[in-house]
């Protein structure tokens, strides 16, 4: 069984994509922490994983907070096996302010760290740029989100690793051809 896998901060769009993706209506919500454990479906040969959101949830306490987290590293650990690729959905709005607003207080940004670990698990990440219809200089957003997480701008050149979108709007084609490329090479290798 093969799974594509939906990591991201808290309230970042990841159920939103879920349902565009996959058709199937997850329970979504204007605060974090909606979902709270791994939600997924079947669709053909594939199993969409939506993971439920790390980081800051405004009603859940660290405790809580802390055991999504873990819940989250040990799944992708688990499943490592068999995740095609794992998709890291991002506000791409409000990326750069809450990276700063991370390092301004020395510490590495949550998204930056989860990017690092999918890349060392080998998951062959897609970093889907949510929201993008809110950002007016986007080229300049994306390369300096592309900077953030170790890719050399002009971020066009990683466009199979970077899928701006709009998952509300349902603007998600750049990553379906993504997913669609990275099931092809699951398919082809041995």
């Amino acid at each position: 069984m093969c799974e594509i896998v939906l990591v991201g901060r808290s309230n970042v769009g990841k159920s939103t994509l879920f349902r565009a993706l996959t058709g199937e209506r997850v329970p979504i919500g204007r605060r974090p922490g909606v979902t709270f454990r791994p939600y997924s479906v079947r669709i053909g040969n594939l199993t969409y994983v939506d993971m439920p959101g790390y980081g800051f949830m405004k009603y859940r306490s660290w405790r809580d907070q802390e055991r999504v987290k873990d819940l989250i590293v040990r799944y992708l650990e688990d499943h490592a096996d068999r995740i095609i690729t794992a998709v890291q959905v991002t506000d791409a709005a409000s990326f750069l302010e809450i990276a700063e607003r991370w390092e301004s207080r020395g510490e590495v940004p949550v998204e930056i760290e989860m990017w690092e670990f999918l890349c060392d698990l080998k998951l062959n990440p897609i970093l889907a740029a949510n929201k993008i219809d809110r950002i007016a200089n986007r080229e300049q957003v994306l390369d300096w989100i592309a900077e953030r997480l170790g890719m050399e701008p002009p971020w066009r050149r990683w466009e199979d690793r970077i899928a701006p979108i709009s998952a509300k709007r349902g603007e998600i084609e750049p990553l379906r051809n993504l997913i669609k490329s990275r099931i092809e090479m699951a398919s082809s290798s041995p």
